[in-house]
């Protein structure tokens, strides 16, 4: 049996979804949500004599497009980091962040980051934090009382395996202290930082996503060293 595509994540009686684009996606409220999408980070980094390709950001945006198309949502937000820096902002970049809701088919709202500080964007706001539903969505952590905080920034990636063969995951991470679930990073150009402890993992990975107890490897190795 295949791994599935989804992972249910009910938060009071709302119904959401963590799906292996990398996305939550709330059917209630019609909400596509994500974050840290860094287009123009090729660009940014060749200005400081890195020599990358200018095509980075051509997977991102199909892959936007294409859960997009798909899910059919009547918003989508990003939270935050929608492009690197305004170094990346190219002519050929704003003409396809301007062109990007009508090829969503659906109104684009962007809750500001800190790598759109600086930049302005033709006919895309920067938001600050706000409720939606009982959601508060913002770009960096920010808990909120009562509502389960939706946040990216922190580019989550889990550790799994050992040695030569340790991988990074990029992983959906929930805080129940909290209420705050942080988003993977979207783009095709990021990176990624370990979670901290104690918080519930759902990895992403070929086409899946699936529940992660990194308490239980660890135990598990600490069995096999005994042995």
């Amino acid at each position: 049996m295949n791994p599935p595509a989804a992972a249910a994540f009910p938060w009071r009686g709302h119904r959401l979804e963590l799906l292996a684009e990398k996305v939550l996606w709330d059917s209630q409220q019609g909400l596509l949500l994500l974050a840290d999408l860094h287009l123009g980070k090729a660009e940014s980094l060749q200005c400081q004599g890195i020599p990358l390709p200018s095509d980075g950001d051509a997977d991102t945006l199909n892959a936007l497009l294409a859960v997009a198309h798909r899910l059919q949502p009547r918003l989508v937000v990003v939270l935050g980091d929608l492009i690197h820096s305004r170094f990346g902002l190219t002519q050929e970049l704003r003409q396809k962040l301007a062109a990007l809701p009508a090829l969503l088919g659906c109104p684009l709202r962007l809750i500001g980051g800190n790598h759109e500080r600086g930049s302005w964007l033709e006919g895309l706001v920067q938001e600050p934090s706000q409720a939606m539903g009982p959601l508060w969505l913002s770009h960096a952590p920010e808990p909120t009382a009562g509502r389960l905080n939706v946040c990216g920034h922190r580019h989550p990636v889990a550790l799994v395996g050992r040695g030569a063969d340790r991988l990074r995951l990029p992983c959906f991470a929930y805080d129940p202290a909290l209420e705050q679930l942080v988003l993977p990073a979207f783009g095709a150009l990021t990176g990624g930082y370990p979670c901290p402890d104690g918080e519930a993992l759902w990895l992403v990975a070929d086409g899946a996503v699936v529940t992660w107890n990194p308490a239980r490897e660890t135990s598990t190795r600490r069995t096999r060293r005994v042995a």
